[in-house]
């Protein structure tokens, strides 16, 4: 299939990619028998990744540099956020592992999540992270950019996690009585802006419910928990943010059990308040592109 973009490179000498682009998206394409979909998490040999398959088509993606304050979770369930510090994660002199070791981002990059978290979302008083990812393009890697346009979590995995997270089963009957969302933090870890294989995201209140459906995520300890496919519509808006930095995060919000309810503002409603997303092969990248390396942190935010 070919690819046509509507912008080229912003700058003379500049490596990464700028402006809207066209670019090839997959999206869900459910089973053929009308069986429940499912993906199994690293199956054993003979066993079927997933009963299910995907279609590719050109989207036209656009590059929010410049308008990143224009989008937010109660609107589109995305939302930049820029100039942030270094982490300690990435400070020798705090044992920092550069986000190579699971403890250190433990230890180091959670307490700095949950903070952000908290001082950025207003009314949220509790968090709880319950796990990462990292991904690189480098094939020896455990986890590179996923393809395929998905939401991570559903309203029944979501009051799942709570349930599995909290420390107690009276916490989490009583976190499911407030507002409860599951918001994922991605920042690259590329020294230099990204290049390849950068992020889309669609604005929530673009995405219709009856694109979202319910795929059975199935873990090799018998844990089932969903994630969600997602139909291609027309009216889908779809976003990126050229060039992204290590001072950078987006936040995904998968749920919000506020969505179509009065919002924080008097009047107002979240819209969707969950957000399909996407890693993507931008037409117009150099063939010796620096691969891309990301981080994201996924964690449940509780409040007002």
């Amino acid at each position: 299939m070919s690819t046509t973009t509507t912008t080229t490179t912003a700058t003379t000498g500049d490596r990464v990619p700028r402006g809207d682009v066209v670019a090839p998206l997959h999206f869900y394409v459910p089973p053929t028998d009308g069986s429940t979909p499912f993906n199994n998490v690293d199956p054993p040999p003979g066993v079927p990744e997933r009963n299910f398959s995907y279609q590719t088509l050109p989207i036209t993606i656009h590059d929010i540099r410049g308008q990143e304050t224009s989008f937010t979770l109660e609107n589109d369930a995305f939302q930049i956020l820029s100039n942030l510090p270094p982490s300690a994660e990435e400070d020798p002199s705090k044992n920092g592992s550069n986000f190579t070791s699971d403890a250190s981002i433990s230890e180091n990059y959670y307490p700095e999540v949950t903070s952000l978290l908290l001082n950025t979302i207003p009314g949220s008083s509790k968090v709880i992270i319950f796990d990462h990812t990292i991904r690189r393009t480098d094939p020896s890697s455990p986890r590179g950019p996923v393809q395929r346009v998905h939401i991570d979590q559903t309203a029944f995995s979501t009051a799942q996690r709570v349930r599995r997270h909290a420390s107690s089963p009276e916490e989490a009957e009583k976190l499911l009585q407030g507002r409860y969302r599951i918001v994922n933090v991605w920042r690259p870890l590329n020294k230099g802006p990204v290049e390849s294989f950068p992020l889309a995201f669609a604005s929530s209140q673009t995405v219709k419910d009856e694109d979202i459906v319910p795929v059975e995520h199935r873990y090799k300890d018998g844990y089932t928990g969903q994630t969600a496919g997602v139909l291609h519509d027309e009216d889908q808006k779809w976003y990126f943010l050229s060039g992204m930095t290590g001072d950078e995060r987006v936040l995904l919000e998968c749920f919000d059990s506020w969505a179509g309810k009065e919002g924080l503002e008097e009047g107002k409603k979240v819209k969707g308040g969950r957000v399909p997303h996407t890693a993507f092969e931008d037409p117009r990248q150099r063939a010796d592109a620096e691969g891309r390396e990301s981080i994201e942190v996924r964690a449940l935010v509780f409040g007002p």
